[in-house]
């Protein structure tokens, strides 16, 4: 056993399983991480590319899809600790597209049968994804709110940079639309983190990824994340892919040299826009891990993270809510990060904190064990119930324990 307390022979096991899916031809490829107390273990098994010689490797750029939300939080928090941005403020005053808000009498309503909301909306809300608007959980265009933010490139099916229009133009189109809900009253995924980028924009005075640049990657070295890769870089971009329903079959979702990621996007998404690697992301998650600290640098003040990593919905609100059928019933969610309540299985531990991107990607970080860990493939997830080869890495990060 070694400092770290994993289990040599465990750790391989992992490996063996992981394996596994690039073997039968499940994933293309796949790189893992997990760090404990300081130690880190890390595999890289497979192809950049299907049916390629190029291997993949610990700096394989991936883009991360949804694991963007719990950094744009931590960016709100770096602004709400500098007294530019109130949790509990309505947003009305940065966001005038947001004020007085419409709220549909019934989702499957027309978009003209509406009640004036019963409050603004806050900063809280957009963080905890309680604003009122978000994916709905349903078959593409099943309702005509859901057909409208289609239509006005708002975000509602998988991540494509060269959709969206730029961020003060997307805010417009935003407050044409209204509220599927009263604030506050329902978790709705997603849409909240993309008003949060505008949102630090307009707060800081800088494009949302300048001001993540200054505030977050340098400070953590970050130097491989962003909303699109350097033309000198594109190389270690892995290609993306998704499967074919009908077939079965993995096909070409995004290329790397010419594809969406391989220039800078008009709309810069804080809920899925951004490319990182996996030790990249470890600066992120070890961050959190020491309670906003990173070496001798200060990035949040430890009340900051409890707070992010503090489930915030109430059993109201997870009883009208949800993801999946039974998700809150053991977890929360804090701010753009999901947070076990309660222990179901071996790899859920009360109070470990983080979350996935729907291209293929995971993170926790788990301050009872002092550790991190870390998926990353390059295929998407079919549903928003984790595919195999997630649930086996945590399952297997968490057997490899020898303490």
């Amino acid at each position: 056993m070694r400092s770290g307390g994993f289990s040599k022979a465990r750790l391989g096991r992992m490996r063996e399983v992981m394996a596994g899916y690039v073997e039968r031809g499940e994933v293309p490829g796949v790189v893992t991480l997990l760090s404990r107390r300081g130690e880190v273990h890390v595999h890289a098994i497979g192809m950049k590319t299907l049916g390629g010689s190029d291997p993949i490797r610990r700096d394989t750029i991936f883009r991360i899809s949804s694991m963007t939300k719990p950094i744009t939080a931590a960016a709100t928090m770096i602004l709400v600790e500098g007294c530019k941005l109130r949790l509990d403020e309505p947003v009305d005053r940065l966001l005038p597209e947001l004020a007085e808000r419409k709220v549909l009498k019934r989702l499957d309503g027309p978009l003209d049968d509406t009640v004036p909301a019963r409050r603004p909306i806050t900063v809280r809300d957009l963080l905890t994804f309680r604003m009122g608007m978000g994916i709905v959980m349903a078959p593409p265009d099943s309702y005509p709110i859901q057909k409208a933010m289609s239509g006005l490139q708002l975000g509602q099916g998988p991540p494509s940079p060269s959709i969206p229009p730029a961020p003060d133009e997307w805010m417009r189109r935003l407050g044409t639309l209204p509220l599927m809900h009263q604030p506050g009253e329902k978790w709705m995924y997603h849409t909240g983190s993309d008003v949060l980028g505008v949102l630090i924009a307009r707060a800081s005075g800088r494009p949302f990824e300048t001001f993540l640049g200054e505030r977050l990657f340098a400070p953590l070295g970050m130097k491989d994340t962003g909303f699109s890769v350097p033309a000198a870089k594109l190389d270690r971009l892995a290609t993306s892919y998704w499967t074919n329903f009908q077939t079965g079959a993995l096909e070409l979702y995004d290329e790397g040299r010419g594809g969406q990621w391989s220039r800078p996007p008009a709309f810069p998404s804080g809920g899925a826009g951004l490319v990182s690697t996996i030790d990249d992301y470890l600066a992120f998650g070890r961050m959190m891990l020491d309670k906003g600290r990173h070496g001798n640098t200060r990035v949040l003040s430890r009340p900051a993270v409890e707070t992010m990593t503090t489930d915030q919905l109430t059993p109201e609100q997870k009883a009208v809510s949800g993801i999946l059928p039974g998700y809150f019933e053991s977890h929360g969610w804090g701010f753009g990060l999901a947070v076990v309540t309660r222990r179901e299985e071996v790899a859920g531990p009360v109070g470990k904190f983080g979350w996935d991107g729907g291209l293929g990607t995971s993170w926790a970080t788990d301050p009872s064990e002092d550790m991190v860990g870390i998926l990353m493939t390059q295929r998407a997830w079919t549903s928003p119930r984790p595919p195999n080869v997630c649930r086996d890495f945590w399952t297997s990060a968490y057997q490899a324990i020898d303490d």
